[in-house]
């Protein structure tokens, strides 16, 4: 693709890095196939093509920045064009760029939404009350927050645990409010194997949140905190463990995030260097699990940031079976299930037809269970399905 990208944008770090992504492109359009937004509308600004396209015109000085922002924010950031792409465009990162272009201010409802969810969803305590109080006053709340709510309320872990050796768990901040037995579930496993769980206390939201809003200094804000909990632990253990495939992701990502930070250029990329979703550690500890359903079916859903954003393909799989489970087919299983972070909050009619399309596929072979790996897919999913949803890893012992 051919840019003309202004020449104090190209000077700095960000517009360098935009333009050689943009130049990557080759205008196949392969990217559209698997494009689930792209599939709902059939726009071709709805699909990572078009998008890349009026990202250049924003960078280059579009007359009418809206219809960019329209078309982006309705962007799931599922990168499966990525998995999808010949020439390796790293769209991902090129909408992240432009949504720090474009900045996290929005008019209206969405503007009170972004703000309401950047203020709750990052703080854990936060959250947790709010989600106790908030089954009582759903009525009041507009219905795409209201069913965000959680029926339980759980906890993170709860004390240290030790062992022969140690991996420090991330606690998360959305996923110790709504699924905190799946880290629970963890310690216990990695205790019958004689691995002790390591918590930081100071931990706190990963970032991805205020990221895909383009907030850029709320996301380096956060960043940094984690750099600052977790690196002065690393030389005590042996990794550091994500249970959430949507936090991993950006974990994994730290050192590109805090390249241009003298800082924590280093200390960033040896946290990212650390981190690893569970499915990569278990798989390397060589250890047979066992089945804590013995003869269920069991649908296996890959999160997007998972089996796109990590490029984590068959190892959940190989360990489901390993334990005794059979899984059956899903259709499409590269597509998004339309939960994607703050989607189903801001984008609730396009995430509902997403997830609408996912479960029918996820239930066409009548699975016992549906699995998945990211707190986000797990409640999303649950709320509409007609078959349990849980973490692959409630599954195993």
């Amino acid at each position: 693709m051919q840019t003309q990208l202004p020449a104090d944008f190209i000077a700095t770090d960000r517009g360098r890095r935009a333009n050689e992504i943009l130049r990557s492109c080759v205008h196949c359009g392969f990217c559209n196939a698997t494009c689930p937004t792209y599939q709902l509308s059939g726009d071709e600004l709805d699909g990572p093509r078009g998008r890349i396209y009026l990202i250049k015109e924003l960078f280059e000085g579009a007359q009418n920045p809206e219809r960019v922002t329209q078309h982006l924010d309705r962007c799931l950031t599922c990168r499966a064009c990525e998995t999808t792409c010949p020439s390796g465009v790293a769209y991902g990162e090129l909408a992240d760029i432009a949504r720090v272009e474009i900045g996290p201010q929005r008019t209206g409802v969405q503007g009170l939404l972004r703000r309401l969810l950047q203020w709750m969803v990052p703080h854990a305590r936060r959250l947790r009350l709010l989600a106790r109080v908030g089954k009582f006053v759903t009525f009041a709340m507009p219905r795409a927050l209201a069913a965000q709510v959680p029926d339980n309320v759980t906890t993170g872990l709860a004390s240290d645990t030790p062992g022969s050796k140690q991996v420090l768990v991330l606690q998360g901040c959305a996923q110790q409010v709504t699924t905190g037995q799946v880290n629970q579930g963890l310690q216990q496993l990695l205790g019958e194997l004689d691995i002790g769980v390591l918590t930081a206390p100071k931990e706190g939201c990963c970032g991805s949140l205020d990221l895909h809003l383009g907030d850029e200094a709320a996301t380096l804000r956060a960043v940094r905190n984690n750099v600052d909990a977790i690196h002065p632990l690393l030389t005590q253990i042996d990794a550091v463990i994500s249970t959430a495939s949507g936090c991993g992701v950006t974990l994994k990502d730290y050192g590109r995030l805090l390249a241009a930070d003298p800082d924590y250029a280093k200390t960033g990329a040896e946290v990212a260097g650390a981190t690893v979703d569970v499915s990569e550690y278990l798989t390397g500890l060589g250890h047979s699990l066992k089945a804590k359903f013995p003869g269920k079916r069991v649908a296996w859903h890959s999160p997007c940031s998972l089996q796109h954003g990590q490029q984590s393909e068959g190892l959940v799989e190989a360990l489901l079976t390993g334990a005794g489970y059979e899984l059956v087919p899903v259709p499409d299983a590269h597509l998004c299930c339309g939960s994607a972070g703050t989607y189903s909050v801001l984008q609730p009619q396009w995430s509902q037809q997403l997830r609408k399309a996912k479960l029918e596929a996820l239930e066409s072979a009548a699975p016992d269970i549906i699995a998945t790996a990211n707190v986000g897919c797990q409640t999303h999913l649950s709320h509409a399905a007609n078959t349990r949803v849980m973490h692959w890893i409630e599954l195993v012992s």
